[in-house]
């Protein structure tokens, strides 16, 4: 990793420890302010700590900018948790059939960059 990357890494870090320690819950309620802040803090620790050995530059900008654009989508929504998709299940179907594989391709294809960490359910 670059020095310029490393530097980049950490003031990602930083600013997502910063948004957590600052974050009010659009609702207003304590509970809800708490629960959010622990939520943001165990997501940045959790993938953060995921990538810690990676070495590959092109993977390692892949996940800057996914951090980038969903302290952003957050900060703009005040939401902290990702925004899900909505795709239906065989919307993206080939006109040739419905082949599973090649609808597995397409679907991971049409994944948002904010998305890309999160787990397909």
């Amino acid at each position: 990793m670059t020095a310029s990357t490393q530097r980049t890494v950490l003031s990602l870090y930083i600013r997502v420890f910063r948004i957590a320690r600052t974050w009010q819950a659009q609702s207003g309620v304590a509970s809800d302010t708490l629960a959010e802040r622990n939520y943001i803090l165990q997501e940045a620790r959790t993938l953060f700590r995921q990538n810690q050995q990676m070495t590959d530059q092109e993977a390692i900008k892949k996940c800057i900018n996914e951090c980038e654009a969903r302290i952003e989508i957050g900060l703009h929504y005040r939401i902290p948790y990702p925004r899900a998709t909505y795709l239906p299940q065989m919307g993206l179907a080939t006109q040739r059939g419905r082949k599973l594989r090649a609808q597995q391709r397409l679907r991971k294809q049409a994944k948002p960059i904010y998305l890309e960490s999160q787990e397909e359910t």
